[in-house]
């Protein structure tokens, strides 16, 4: 299904009237079992979109939670071969979800574009998100993304001008991912009076759904976002409960399925004028 997967869930929300919660969890993170049971109980937590970061060395985007997720996963052996095994697994028992990869370049010229995209698809994945490599780069991905099916979404950010933008959205599926705080991951909080008109910008030039993220950690904050946006972004929140839960050596997916739930139903109730519980 791969791009088909994404647009289909898009169009349902727009029909129930409400945004879309997507979730994000870092592969391998604290271990490779417990990221996938994590991995395999976000649907039913209320994710509608699954976002599965793929560890990297040098996460240049990520403020410190992620960064430290990432060294996690590495520190148990995870990889790019092991995420792929993770969606492999989640695809058992759930087809409809659109899963989404978001990483870095260079994992990806190892592996070979076209090989990975190949790859990629056969696994489950529907899209994938590539923080460090610029538009005027993106080509010979973008082409082996294509022929495989899988929708390459690139970000904006409020530093994105409208020349910038037609450049951003060229070869862009799925839907475009607005960064809405200038910085890394999980430092700023994100406010939506100052993201709506960017979002209705970057809507109106691409024609495709907008996800905000970054700078969103709390329900009240997702509902906010979920009023303006057509998907709230969470991720530093969520690897923030698993860093927690291993040091109190809880159950850690249990912790980060509850925080799932508390957000979607947030996201889910934003625009029928109800707070957060």
């Amino acid at each position: 299904m791969s791009k088909a997967r994404i647009d289909a869930r898009f169009a349902a929300l727009k029909a129930e009237g409400r945004a879309a919660f997507i979730a994000y969890v870092m592969a391998g993170d604290p271990d490779a079992a417990t990221a996938l049971k994590i991995l395999k109980g976000l649907p039913g937590a209320g994710a509608d979109i699954v976002e599965l970061g793929f560890p990297f060395s040098d996460p240049m985007a990520e403020g410190p939670p992620i960064q430290r997720a990432a060294q996690r996963a590495l520190a148990k052996g995870m990889t790019l071969a092991g995420t792929l095994e993770l969606v492999r697994a989640f695809r058992e028992t759930d087809g409809a979800t659109p899963l989404i990869l978001m990483g870095y370049t260079n994992p990806l010229v190892t592996w070979g574009y076209a090989a990975f995209a190949r790859d990629a698809a056969a696994a489950g994945v529907d899209g994938l998100i590539v923080v460090d490599c610029p538009p005027e780069e993106a080509d010979p991905l973008a082409d082996a993304l294509d022929a495989a099916d899988v929708s390459l979404i690139r970000l904006a950010t409020p530093t994105t001008d409208d020349e910038r933008l037609k450049v951003v959205i060229r070869r862009t599926s799925g839907f475009v991912y607005y960064v809405s705080v200038a910085g890394v991951t999980g430092v700023k909080e994100a406010d939506a009076a100052a993201v709506a008109p960017h979002v209705e910008r970057v809507r109106k030039a691409s024609g495709l759904p907008v996800a905000v993220g970054f700078g969103i950690k709390t329900p009240e904050r997702a509902a906010s976002i979920a009023q303006v946006a057509d998907a709230a972004v969470v991720g530093s929140a969520l690897v923030d409960e698993v860093a927690e839960a291993v040091d109190l050596n809880e159950d850690v997916s249990a912790r980060v399925l509850s925080k799932v739930e508390s957000l979607a139903k947030a996201v889910r109730r934003a625009r029928q004028g109800l707070t957060a519980v």
